[in-house]
C-alpha cells in the first residue's frame, strides 16, 4: 500500500501532541528558581528520591513474588477452588491504589475496627500497651500498592506460562533436569520478558500515585511535585523535580528493555500444546488454595467489604448526595470523550504506521506512546504551558479579527483534562491496535489496493471488522483508567468541577473518607469490566491450545 500524506501528517501530529508536555517541562525547569531550588536540593529531593526508590523496590518484590507465584500455581497445578481463583486473582486491579490506602489506613488505625477488636479480646486499654504495625508509613505504602498492582505481573506471567512449549519442557526433563532446575533455567528465563513488562506497568502506576502516598505520609517524587507547585507556588521548582522523575522513568524503561533484549524467541515454539495440570490433594491442595486466596482477600475482598459496609451503615444509598450524581455524570462524560478520541488517534496512528512502513513512521509511533510512561503530575505540569500558549494564540487571532478575546479555552476548561487523559492513555490504544493489526496479513491490504480501494476503504471494510475485539478491549481499559486517574485531574480540573476520584480525595483529605465510600464503590464496580475482559482473554487463549495427551503428566509438577 503506497504511503499516504494524510497518514504521515497524522503520525507527526500525534507524536507532537505526546512530546509537547515533555519539551515544555524541560523548558520550564531550565528557567530555574534561585530561591527555592537550594532548599529542594538539600531537603526535599534526597528524602523524596530515597522514598521513591524504596517504594519501587518494595512493590517490585511483592508484585513479583505474588504475581509469578500465583501464576505458576494456577497454571501448573489443579486443586479445589483453582478455577474460581483464576478469576479472582486479577480483581485487585479494579481498585485504585488510593482507595485501598484509605481503607487500610482507616481500618488499621488505632481507632479502627481491627485494633478495637484486638483490645477487646486481649484486655489492653490503649495502643500504648502493645505494638501494631503502622500502616501510615513507607512499609504500609509498599504493602498497599503491592497487593493492588501484582495482577499486572500475574496476568503477564500466566499468559507466558500457558503458551510455553511442552516439547521444550519434555526435552529438558529428558536430559535429567529436576523440578527446580527446570523452573530456574528454562521456564522462568523464557517468561522473563513478560514478567519484566508486567512489572514495568506496575511500577509506572506506583510512580503515578499521589493519593495513597499522601494519605499514608510518604513523601515521594510525585507528591513533592504536587506540593512544590500547589503549596510552595513554584512552577520551575516542580518542573525540576519532575525532570528527576523522568530520569527514574527512563531507568525503568531501560531495565524493562534490557530484560527483553535477546529474548525474542520466547513463544509457542511450534508446539503449543496445553499441559495437563498436576492434581494436588490434602494439605498441599489447601496450601496452594490459601496461597492464592490471601492476596485476593487482601487486595480485593477486604477493601470491597469495607466499602460495602460503609455504604450500608451510613445509609449512603438512602441519603444519596445529590451532588454525587452530577460528579458521576461529569466523570463519565470526560472519560467517554477521552476514550473516543484516544481510540480514534490510537487506531489511526497504528493504521498509518501500516501504510507508511518506515523508520521515521516507527519513531513517531513510539513517541506517541510516551504518555503512559509519564506520571500524571508530570504530564499536567508539562501541559500547562502549551495549553496557555494555544489559548494566547487564539485570543490574539480573535482580538485582531473581532476586537475581543475569548478567554481560556483549553487551560481553563475540562478540555485540558480530556487532552491529558488522551496523552496519558494513548499507549494503550496504540499497543492494542498494533497487536490487532499485526494479525492481519498485509496481503489483504495489497489485494484491496489492487482492486482500487483507497486506504480509508481498506480500514473500514477490512481492518475495522477484524480489530473489533482489540478496539473493545482498548475502550474498556482507557475508560476505566480515565475514571481512576487522580494526579492529572487534581492539577488540571477547572474550578467547581469534581470527578469521582477528586470527590473521594476531598473526603480523604478532611479525614472522612467513609463518606465517599459510595463513589469509591462505583469506580471499583466499573473497573471490574476490563479486568473480567482480560481474564476471559486468558481463558480463551488456554482453551485454544490443544490438550496434551493424558499420559504425559506435566514435568514441572514432579
Amino acid at each position: 500500500m503506497p504511503a499516504h500524506p494524510v497518514a504521515i501528517t497524522l503520525l507527526v501530529l500525534v507524536a507532537a501532541l505526546a512530546f509537547a508536555p515533555i519539551a515544555s517541562l524541560v523548558l520550564i525547569a531550565l528557567e530555574g528558581d534561585a530561591e527555592i531550588w537550594p532548599h529542594l536540593a538539600a531537603y526535599v529531593l534526597p528524602v523524596a528520591l530515597k522514598n521513591t526508590v524504596l517504594l519501587l523496590a518494595g512493590v517490585s518484590a511483592i508484585a513479583v513474588v505474588i504475581g509469578v507465584g500465583a501464576a505458576w500455581v494456577v497454571t501448573v497445578y489443579q486443586f479445589p477452588g483453582r478455577n474460581l481463583l483464576v478469576w479472582l486473582l486479577p480483581l485487585p486491579l479494579a481498585f485504585p491504589t488510593y482507595i485501598v490506602a484509605y481503607v487500610y489506613a482507616d481500618g488499621l488505625d488505632a481507632l479502627g475496627p481491627v485494633q478495637i477488636l484486638l483490645r477487646a479480646i486481649t484486655g489492653w486499654q490503649s495502643a500504648a500497651d502493645y505494638w501494631f504495625p503502622e500502616v501510615r508509613s513507607l512499609g504500609g505504602a509498599i504493602f498497599v500498592m503491592g497487593i493492588v498492582l501484582y495482577p499486572y505481573v500475574y496476568l503477564a506471567a500466566r499468559a507466558m506460562f500457558q503458551t510455553q512449549s511442552v516439547a521444550l519442557i519434555e526435552a529438558a526433563r529428558g536430559l535429567g533436569a529436576r523440578r527446580w532446575r527446570l523452573a530456574s533455567e528454562v521456564i522462568l528465563p523464557l517468561a522473563r520478558p513478560a514478567i519484566a513488562a508486567g512489572l514495568a506497568l506496575a511500577l509506572m502506576e506506583t510512580l503515578n500515585d499521589i493519593g495513597a502516598s499522601e494519605y499514608l505520609g510518604v513523601n515521594t517524587l510525585t507528591l513533592s511535585i504536587y506540593t512544590t507547585w500547589i503549596n510552595r507556588g513554584s512552577l520551575p521548582g516542580a518542573a525540576q523535580i519532575a525532570c528527576v522523575m523522568l530520569v527514574v522513568v527512563a531507568g525503568l524503561i531501560a531495565l524493562e528493555r534490557a530484560a527483553r533484549r535477546g529474548r525474542e524467541y520466547t513463544g509457542l515454539d511450534h508446539d503449543p500444546r496445553r499441559r495437563v495440570r498436576h492434581r494436588l490433594r490434602g494439605g498441599r491442595a489447601q496450601l496452594a488454595a490459601l496461597a492464592c486466596f490471601v492476596p485476593v482477600a487482601l487486595g480485593f475482598i477486604v477493601p470491597f467489604a469495607f466499602l460495602s459496609y460503609e455504604v450500608v451503615t451510613r445509609e449512603l444509598l438512602v441519603g444519596f448526595d445529590p451532588e454525587l450524581f452530577g460528579h458521576a455524570l461529569m466523570t463519565v462524560a470526560l472519560a467517554t470523550t477521552a476514550t473516543a478520541i484516544t481510540l480514534a488517534l490510537g487506531f489511526g496512528v497504528a493504521f498509518a504506521l501500516r501504510i507508511v512502513r518506515g523508520p521515521f513512521a516507527f519513531a513517531c509511533f513510539s513517541i506517541a506512546g510516551l504518555g503512559y510512561a509519564v506520571p500524571g503530575t508530570v504530564l499536567a505540569l508539562g501541559l500547562l504551558s502549551p495549553l496557555v500558549a494555544f489559548d494566547g494564540m487564539i485570543n490574539a487571532v480573535t482580538q485582531a479579527v473581532a476586537g475581543q478575546t475569548v478567554g481560556l479555552l483549553l487551560a481553563g476548561s475540562s478540555a485540558a483534562l480530556v487532552i491529558a487523559y488522551v496523552i496519558r492513555f494513548l499507549a494503550i490504544a496504540t499497543g492494542l491496535a498494533q497487536a490487532g493489526l499485526s494479525r492481519i496479513s498485509t496481503d489483504l491490504d495489497d489485494a484491496a489496493c489492487n482492486l482500487g480501494a483507497r486506504p480509508g476503504t481498506v480500514w473500514r471494510v477490512v481492518h475495522l471488522p477484524l480489530t473489533r475485539t482489540a478496539m473493545l478491549s482498548a475502550a474498556l481499559l482507557v475508560f476505566v483508567d480515565c475514571l481512576k486517574e487522580l494526579p492529572a485531574t487534581l492539577l488540571l480540573r477547572p474550578l467547581n468541577v469534581e470527578t469521582l476520584s477528586t470527590y473521594i480525595y476531598q473526603f480523604a483529605t478532611r479525614g472522612s473518607f467513609e463518606e465517599g465510600a459510595l463513589a469509591a464503590l462505583l469506580i471499583v464496580l466499573v473497573g471490574l469490566l476490563p479486568v473480567i475482559r482480560m481474564v476471559r482473554l486468558g481463558d480463551d487463549l488456554e482453551k485454544a491450545l490443544p490438550a496434551e495427551p493424558q499420559a504425559a503428566a506435566p514435568a514441572l509438577a514432579r
